[in-house]
């Protein structure tokens, strides 16, 4: 997370954009999260990946909603439960990547002669109905590349 952190803020720097960071893992601190972010009059949130972000995704989406704001997520089941958009590793290919290397290390590679790999295969979700629910047109263009629309 942290390193998810520190890139999120570089690239926020070099686009000449001010953030602000909140961290939360429970339905409450989300809840005063986004209370702070609606007050603190932001555009927008950027929700790292996390398992937390998965579990509390419908708490998000709702308490997004109800601030209006846009939010990005990295995994598609955010966009399912109510979040603007997402993109990020298709998480049916990683675990395909991953019993491969299962597989590997039972048949007697040893985990340390196995390379790091990236994901390959990224997703981009796009949730129209949350859009219009905060006064968004999503153009076009974006509909035409988003590996799925949610209507």
């Amino acid at each position: 997370m942290a390193l998810q952190l520190r890139a999120s803020e570089e690239a926020a720097r070099k686009l000449g954009l001010e953030s602000q960071v909140v961290e939360a893992s429970t339905a409450e601190e989300f809840k005063r999260g986004f209370a702070s972010l609606k007050t603190a009059s932001v555009n927008g949130v950027v929700v790292l990946s996390d398992p937390v972000v998965v579990e509390h995704g419908k708490t998000i989406a709702e308490l997004a909603l109800a601030a209006q704001l846009p939010t990005a997520f990295q995994r598609r089941e955010n966009v399912v439960a109510g979040g603007l958009f997402s993109y990020g590793g298709n998480l049916a290919a990683q675990f395909a990547q991953a019993a491969h290397y299962v597989d590997r290390i039972l048949k007697g590679t040893k985990p340390a002669e196995l390379p790091v790999e990236q994901p390959t295969q990224f997703d981009f979700v796009i949730n129209v109905n949350t859009a219009k629910a905060l006064g968004l047109t999503v153009p076009t263009a974006l509909l035409d590349v988003a590996s799925e629309v949610i209507e």
